[in-house]
Protein backbone atom coordinates (compact mmCIF):
# COMPACT_ATOMS: atom_id res chain seq x y z
CA UNK A 1 0.00 0.00 0.00
CA UNK A 2 2.88 2.37 0.81
CA UNK A 3 4.39 1.68 -2.64
CA UNK A 4 1.06 2.53 -4.28
CA UNK A 5 0.97 5.75 -2.28
CA UNK A 6 4.47 6.76 -3.37
CA UNK A 7 3.77 6.11 -7.08
CA UNK A 8 1.50 9.15 -7.64
CA UNK A 9 4.02 11.36 -5.81
CA UNK A 10 6.80 10.29 -8.22
CA UNK A 11 4.58 10.96 -11.23
CA UNK A 12 3.66 14.36 -9.87
CA UNK A 13 7.36 15.19 -9.32
CA UNK A 14 8.19 14.21 -12.92
CA UNK A 15 5.32 16.29 -14.26
CA UNK A 16 6.42 19.27 -12.18
CA UNK A 17 10.01 18.96 -13.42
CA UNK A 18 8.77 18.71 -16.99
CA UNK A 19 6.66 21.86 -16.67
CA UNK A 20 9.55 23.68 -14.98
CA UNK A 21 11.82 22.73 -17.87
CA UNK A 22 9.26 23.98 -20.42
CA UNK A 23 8.74 27.17 -18.43
CA UNK A 24 12.42 28.04 -18.13
CA UNK A 25 12.99 27.10 -21.76
CA UNK A 26 10.37 29.53 -23.03
CA UNK A 27 10.98 32.02 -20.23
CA UNK A 28 14.78 32.32 -19.88
CA UNK A 29 14.74 34.20 -16.59
CA UNK A 30 18.49 33.90 -16.16
CA UNK A 31 19.11 35.48 -19.53
CA UNK A 32 16.73 38.31 -18.69
CA UNK A 33 18.55 38.93 -15.42
CA UNK A 34 21.92 39.02 -17.20
CA UNK A 35 20.58 41.46 -19.80
CA UNK A 36 19.12 43.77 -17.19
CA UNK A 37 22.38 43.69 -15.25
CA UNK A 38 24.21 44.81 -18.41
CA UNK A 39 21.81 47.67 -18.96
CA UNK A 40 19.91 46.10 -21.86
CA UNK A 41 16.20 46.87 -21.80
CA UNK A 42 14.40 43.67 -22.73
CA UNK A 43 11.05 42.21 -21.77
CA UNK A 44 10.45 38.63 -20.76
CA UNK A 45 7.20 37.82 -22.52
CA UNK A 46 7.11 39.98 -25.63
CA UNK A 47 10.85 39.71 -26.34
CA UNK A 48 12.37 36.54 -24.90
CA UNK A 49 9.29 34.31 -25.13
CA UNK A 50 8.47 35.81 -28.52
CA UNK A 51 11.96 34.90 -29.75
CA UNK A 52 11.36 31.27 -28.79
CA UNK A 53 8.07 31.27 -30.66
CA UNK A 54 9.71 32.91 -33.70
CA UNK A 55 12.47 30.29 -33.60
CA UNK A 56 15.14 32.83 -32.78
CA UNK A 57 17.92 31.92 -30.37
CA UNK A 58 17.56 34.50 -27.56
CA UNK A 59 21.11 33.83 -26.33
CA UNK A 60 22.54 35.14 -29.62
CA UNK A 61 20.33 38.22 -29.67
CA UNK A 62 20.86 39.11 -26.01
CA UNK A 63 24.62 38.52 -26.15
CA UNK A 64 24.83 40.75 -29.23
CA UNK A 65 22.85 43.50 -27.50
CA UNK A 66 24.97 43.22 -24.36
CA UNK A 67 28.20 43.54 -26.39
CA UNK A 68 26.85 46.53 -28.34
CA UNK A 69 25.56 48.26 -25.20
CA UNK A 70 28.85 47.81 -23.36
CA UNK A 71 30.64 49.33 -26.40
CA UNK A 72 28.31 52.34 -26.39
CA UNK A 73 26.37 51.33 -29.51
CA UNK A 74 22.62 51.19 -29.95
CA UNK A 75 21.27 48.15 -31.77
CA UNK A 76 17.56 47.40 -31.73
CA UNK A 77 16.24 43.90 -31.17
CA UNK A 78 14.08 43.65 -34.34
CA UNK A 79 17.13 44.33 -36.54
CA UNK A 80 19.11 41.60 -34.83
CA UNK A 81 16.22 39.15 -35.10
CA UNK A 82 15.67 39.94 -38.78
CA UNK A 83 19.34 39.38 -39.53
CA UNK A 84 19.31 36.10 -37.57
CA UNK A 85 16.24 34.84 -39.46
CA UNK A 86 17.91 35.82 -42.77
CA UNK A 87 20.76 33.45 -41.96
CA UNK A 88 23.29 36.08 -40.92
CA UNK A 89 25.94 35.92 -38.23
CA UNK A 90 24.59 38.33 -35.61
CA UNK A 91 27.58 38.26 -33.26
CA UNK A 92 30.00 38.73 -36.15
CA UNK A 93 28.10 41.80 -37.32
CA UNK A 94 27.97 43.28 -33.82
CA UNK A 95 31.70 42.72 -33.32
CA UNK A 96 32.36 44.37 -36.69
CA UNK A 97 30.29 47.39 -35.65
CA UNK A 98 32.27 47.65 -32.41
CA UNK A 99 35.61 47.39 -34.24
CA UNK A 100 34.51 49.98 -36.82
CA UNK A 101 33.37 52.38 -34.10
CA UNK A 102 36.70 52.10 -32.29
CA UNK A 103 38.56 52.70 -35.56
CA UNK A 104 36.37 55.70 -36.49
CA UNK A 105 35.04 53.93 -39.60
CA UNK A 106 31.58 54.90 -40.81
CA UNK A 107 29.66 51.62 -40.71
CA UNK A 108 26.01 51.21 -39.76
CA UNK A 109 24.07 48.05 -38.99
CA UNK A 110 22.28 47.88 -42.34
CA UNK A 111 25.53 48.00 -44.33
CA UNK A 112 27.26 45.54 -42.03
CA UNK A 113 24.31 43.14 -42.28
CA UNK A 114 24.30 43.46 -46.09
CA UNK A 115 28.03 42.68 -46.22
CA UNK A 116 27.51 39.65 -43.98
CA UNK A 117 24.58 38.34 -46.04
CA UNK A 118 26.64 38.83 -49.22
CA UNK A 119 28.94 36.09 -47.97
CA UNK A 120 31.86 38.25 -46.87
CA UNK A 121 33.44 38.28 -43.45
CA UNK A 122 32.47 41.76 -42.28
CA UNK A 123 34.66 41.64 -39.17
CA UNK A 124 37.68 40.61 -41.23
CA UNK A 125 36.88 43.41 -43.69
CA UNK A 126 36.91 45.98 -40.91
CA UNK A 127 40.19 44.60 -39.59
CA UNK A 128 41.76 44.72 -43.07
CA UNK A 129 40.48 48.26 -43.44
CA UNK A 130 42.35 49.21 -40.26
CA UNK A 131 45.40 46.98 -40.77
CA UNK A 132 46.16 46.50 -44.49
CA UNK A 133 46.79 42.96 -45.66
CA UNK A 134 49.76 41.78 -47.73
CA UNK A 135 48.96 39.35 -50.56
CA UNK A 136 51.85 37.47 -52.13
CA UNK A 137 51.46 36.34 -55.72
CA UNK A 138 52.69 33.07 -57.10
CA UNK A 139 55.77 32.97 -59.37
CA UNK A 140 54.82 34.96 -62.48
CA UNK A 141 56.73 34.23 -65.69
CA UNK A 142 57.10 36.83 -68.44
CA UNK A 143 59.43 37.39 -71.40
CA UNK A 144 61.18 40.67 -72.25
CA UNK A 145 61.60 41.91 -75.82
CA UNK A 146 65.08 40.35 -76.04
CA UNK A 147 63.56 36.92 -75.50
CA UNK A 148 64.84 36.31 -71.95
CA UNK A 149 62.37 34.98 -69.39
CA UNK A 150 61.98 36.66 -65.99
CA UNK A 151 60.23 35.03 -63.03
CA UNK A 152 58.88 37.54 -60.50
CA UNK A 153 57.18 37.32 -57.11
CA UNK A 154 55.19 40.34 -55.96
CA UNK A 155 53.72 41.45 -52.63
CA UNK A 156 50.51 43.47 -52.86
CA UNK A 157 49.42 45.59 -49.90
CA UNK A 158 45.65 46.09 -49.93
CA UNK A 159 43.11 47.77 -47.70
CA UNK A 160 39.45 46.77 -47.61
CA UNK A 161 37.01 49.27 -49.08
CA UNK A 162 33.88 49.04 -46.94
CA UNK A 163 31.75 50.82 -49.53
CA UNK A 164 32.59 48.28 -52.24
CA UNK A 165 32.39 45.06 -50.25
CA UNK A 166 28.91 44.34 -51.61
CA UNK A 167 29.29 43.60 -55.31
CA UNK A 168 33.05 44.20 -55.44
CA UNK A 169 35.53 41.62 -56.71
CA UNK A 170 37.77 39.76 -54.27
CA UNK A 171 41.43 38.91 -53.86
CA UNK A 172 41.42 36.53 -56.83
CA UNK A 173 40.64 39.41 -59.19
CA UNK A 174 43.40 41.55 -57.64
CA UNK A 175 45.93 38.73 -58.13
CA UNK A 176 44.82 38.12 -61.72
CA UNK A 177 45.00 41.80 -62.67
CA UNK A 178 48.38 42.33 -61.03
CA UNK A 179 49.75 39.22 -62.73
CA UNK A 180 48.52 40.49 -66.09
CA UNK A 181 50.09 43.89 -65.42
CA UNK A 182 53.45 42.34 -64.50
CA UNK A 183 53.52 40.26 -67.67
CA UNK A 184 52.69 43.35 -69.73
CA UNK A 185 55.32 45.50 -67.99
CA UNK A 186 58.09 42.94 -68.45
CA UNK A 187 57.00 42.25 -72.01
CA UNK A 188 57.34 45.97 -72.85
CA UNK A 189 60.95 46.13 -71.55
CA UNK A 190 63.69 46.20 -74.18
CA UNK A 191 65.97 43.82 -72.30
CA UNK A 192 65.72 41.75 -69.16
CA UNK A 193 68.64 43.77 -67.76
CA UNK A 194 66.45 46.89 -67.70
CA UNK A 195 64.04 45.14 -65.35
CA UNK A 196 66.81 43.78 -63.13
CA UNK A 197 68.38 47.23 -62.85
CA UNK A 198 65.07 48.99 -62.10
CA UNK A 199 62.52 46.51 -60.73
CA UNK A 200 60.34 49.43 -59.62
CA UNK A 201 59.44 49.84 -63.29
CA UNK A 202 57.05 46.94 -62.82
CA UNK A 203 55.39 48.28 -59.68
CA UNK A 204 54.99 51.81 -61.06
CA UNK A 205 53.56 50.55 -64.34
CA UNK A 206 51.07 48.27 -62.59
CA UNK A 207 50.01 50.86 -60.02
CA UNK A 208 49.28 53.45 -62.71
CA UNK A 209 46.67 51.16 -64.26
CA UNK A 210 44.18 51.42 -61.40
CA UNK A 211 43.78 47.67 -61.07
CA UNK A 212 41.65 47.96 -57.92
CA UNK A 213 38.71 49.49 -59.81
CA UNK A 214 35.52 47.54 -59.16
CA UNK A 215 37.08 45.45 -56.40
CA UNK A 216 36.47 45.34 -52.65
CA UNK A 217 40.04 46.45 -51.98
CA UNK A 218 42.26 49.46 -52.48
CA UNK A 219 45.81 48.71 -53.62
CA UNK A 220 48.23 50.69 -51.47
CA UNK A 221 51.52 49.42 -52.87
CA UNK A 222 53.02 46.76 -55.11
CA UNK A 223 56.50 45.62 -54.12
CA UNK A 224 58.75 43.28 -56.07
CA UNK A 225 59.80 40.55 -53.66
CA UNK A 226 62.03 38.57 -56.04
CA UNK A 227 63.06 38.54 -59.71
CA UNK A 228 64.97 35.64 -61.26
CA UNK A 229 66.27 35.08 -64.77
CA UNK A 230 64.76 32.04 -66.44
CA UNK A 231 65.29 30.56 -69.87
CA UNK A 232 66.35 32.38 -73.02
CA UNK A 233 63.08 31.80 -74.77
CA UNK A 234 64.12 33.80 -77.84
CA UNK A 235 67.27 31.74 -78.39
CA UNK A 236 65.36 28.51 -77.90
CA UNK A 237 62.75 29.60 -80.41
CA UNK A 238 65.45 30.55 -82.92
CA UNK A 239 67.17 27.20 -82.43
CA UNK A 240 63.88 25.37 -82.87
CA UNK A 241 63.14 27.43 -85.98
CA UNK A 242 66.59 26.69 -87.39
CA UNK A 243 66.10 22.99 -86.74
CA UNK A 244 62.70 23.12 -88.40
CA UNK A 245 64.19 24.94 -91.41
CA UNK A 246 66.92 22.29 -91.63
CA UNK A 247 64.33 19.51 -91.62
CA UNK A 248 62.39 21.30 -94.37
CA UNK A 249 65.56 21.80 -96.44
CA UNK A 250 66.48 18.14 -96.04
CA UNK A 251 63.01 17.12 -97.10
CA UNK A 252 63.18 19.34 -100.17
CA UNK A 253 66.67 17.99 -101.04
CA UNK A 254 65.39 14.44 -100.70
CA UNK A 255 62.48 15.34 -102.91
CA UNK A 256 64.82 16.75 -105.58
CA UNK A 257 67.04 13.68 -105.35
CA UNK A 258 64.06 11.39 -105.74
CA UNK A 259 62.90 13.37 -108.77
CA UNK A 260 66.38 13.16 -110.29
CA UNK A 261 66.47 9.41 -109.78
CA UNK A 262 63.01 9.12 -111.32
CA UNK A 263 64.09 11.14 -114.36
CA UNK A 264 67.22 9.02 -114.77
CA UNK A 265 65.19 5.84 -114.58
CA UNK A 266 62.77 7.25 -117.11
CA UNK A 267 65.61 8.17 -119.49
CA UNK A 268 67.14 4.70 -119.09
CA UNK A 269 63.80 3.12 -119.86
CA UNK A 270 63.46 5.26 -123.00
CA UNK A 271 66.94 4.26 -124.22
CA UNK A 272 66.20 0.61 -123.63
CA UNK A 273 62.92 0.97 -125.49
CA UNK A 274 64.66 2.54 -128.48
CA UNK A 275 67.29 -0.21 -128.45
CA UNK A 276 64.58 -2.84 -128.44
CA UNK A 277 62.92 -1.21 -131.41
CA UNK A 278 66.26 -1.16 -133.33
CA UNK A 279 66.86 -4.83 -132.58
CA UNK A 280 63.33 -5.63 -133.65
CA UNK A 281 63.86 -3.66 -136.85
CA UNK A 282 67.17 -5.44 -137.55
CA UNK A 283 65.52 -8.81 -136.99
CA UNK A 284 62.82 -8.00 -139.57
CA UNK A 285 65.36 -7.29 -142.36
CA UNK A 286 66.27 -10.96 -143.16
CA UNK A 287 62.58 -11.89 -143.20
CA UNK A 288 61.91 -9.12 -145.68
CA UNK A 289 64.77 -10.22 -147.92
CA UNK A 290 63.59 -13.84 -147.88
CA UNK A 291 60.07 -12.80 -148.73
CA UNK A 292 61.38 -10.75 -151.66
CA UNK A 293 63.28 -13.77 -153.00
CA UNK A 294 60.21 -15.94 -152.79
CA UNK A 295 58.12 -13.42 -154.61
CA UNK A 296 60.76 -12.88 -157.27
CA UNK A 297 61.10 -9.27 -156.49
CA UNK A 298 64.78 -9.63 -155.74
CA UNK A 299 67.30 -11.22 -158.22
CA UNK A 300 70.76 -12.37 -157.44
Amino acid sequence: MEELGQLPIAIIAVVILFFLFIFFYFVPVGLWIAARAAGVRIRIVSDLVGMRLRRVNPNVIVNGQVSATKAGLTVVTPDLEAHYLAGGNVLRVVNALIAADKAKIDLNFQRAAAIDLAGRDVLDAVQVSVNPRVITTTRISAVALDGVELIATVRITVRANINRLVGGAGEETILARVGEGIISAIGASETYEDVLENPDIISKTVLDRGLDAGTAYEILSIDIADVNVGKNIGAELQAEQAEADLVVAQAKAEERRAMAVARKQEMTANVQDRRARVVEAEASVPRAVAAAFREGNLTS
